[in-house]
């Protein structure tokens, strides 16, 4: 129990109530060549294989399915587009922008053997999926691999396309959010919004851009949504396994990436796991337990022993922050 980290925030089996590093852990446990039999019988009948819910009859899980299995997304004509939201006046924006943004941007190769990333196009959506700021970026180096069949960027895209240091500036502005305090920013976010992405330290370094680690939410580096030994998986697998679709199968599309990267944030971030308020009252009221989270050297050995899971569990923290607990944002 020391080393697992295992807290309410977990993923779990729903059958079993076995907590798990990762929901591909879980997935195995159900479905894998070496599943539990017992979850595995249950699963089959009456299991999600998105989002790993079981219910009560076939009735239910049906009903589930057709608001789990969700569509792609599609902004048609954007690669030829430039939004920004100055000119958005039909989305509702709180505090003038946003809360929760999505990024995503679309590397060209540069230096002599085209490896260099290079940030040639940008795209930011809110929460709702509609398109914040879109462009393409001027390179800062001479592009020598245009990586046409992934990115569809041609030499003429770029020839009149916007200054990394005006781009910068514009994602800058809605990051922000009207907050003028960087100090704020970097303790608590201030007004400032949450970031959503896939591998965004990669995309967030190609815009010269450092954010604050605590308002950055990567699907890349979720330990729930990591594969089993705990390395990450890619967009387009996250996509299909628990949002039940394809993307990336021609052109990689940055809305249609954006929008992808919002999806698992807002179903990862739905799950409702008990607050430490919920589980003090169930714990009598014993408050002290949680100031002692994981620090079970403070405990004496003795006493540890005489503990059931249960409550060995309460005093026990994930080794993650939890989306769930970014609820009231969305």
């Amino acid at each position: 129990m020391k080393n697992s980290y295992h807290s309410v925030h977990q993923p779990k089996c729903a059958i079993c109530k076995k907590y798990c590093k990762t929901l591909e852990s879980v997935r195995e446990h159900l479905t894998g060549p070496l599943a539990k039999n017992s979850c595995a019988l249950v699963f089959v009948s009456l299991g999600c294989e998105l989002c790993l819910k079981v219910f009560d009859t076939t009735e239910d899980l049906i009903a589930h399915r057709c608001t789990c299995y969700l569509t792609p997304a599609t902004c048609p004509g954007l690669e030829k587009m430039y939004v920004d939201h100055d000119v958005q006046n039909d989305m509702d924006f709180d505090d003038r922008f946003p809360k929760v943004v999505a990024l995503n941007c679309v590397m060209v190769g540069g230096g002599s053997d085209g490896s260099l990333h290079v940030c040639a196009r940008v795209c930011l959506i809110d929460v709702n999926e509609n398109v914040i700021f879109h462009s393409y970026v001027k390179p800062i180096i001479p592009v020598t691999d245009y990586r046409y069949e992934k990115t569809g960027i041609s030499e003429d895209n770029l020839v009149n396309a916007m200054p990394i240091g005006e781009v910068q500036e514009k994602v800058l502005e809605i990051l922000y959010n009207g907050e003028e305090s960087i100090a704020r920013i970097r303790w608590d976010g201030g007004k400032a919004c949450l970031l959503v992405g896939h591998g965004l330290e990669n995309d967030l370094d190609c815009l010269r851009i450092n954010y604050p680690e605590h308002l950055i939410r990567d699907s890349a580096k979720y330990v729930p949504l990591l594969k089993t030994n705990l390395v990450s998986n890619s967009l387009k697998y996250l996509t299909r396994t628990y949002l039940g679709y394809e993307i990336q199968s021609g052109v990689h599309d940055p809305y249609e990436n954006c929008v992808a990267a919002l999806r698992l944030y807002k179903r990862l971030s739905s799950y409702d796991h008990p607050s430490d308020e919920v589980l003090m009252q169930e714990n009598n009221g014993e408050l002290y337990e949680f100031e002692k989270r994981n620090n079970f050297d403070s405990v004496r050995v003795d006493e540890l022993l005489k503990k059931t899971p249960d409550e060995l569990l309460l005093i026990s923290t994930s080794n993650f922050r939890c989306w769930c607990l970014d609820t009231g944002l969305l």
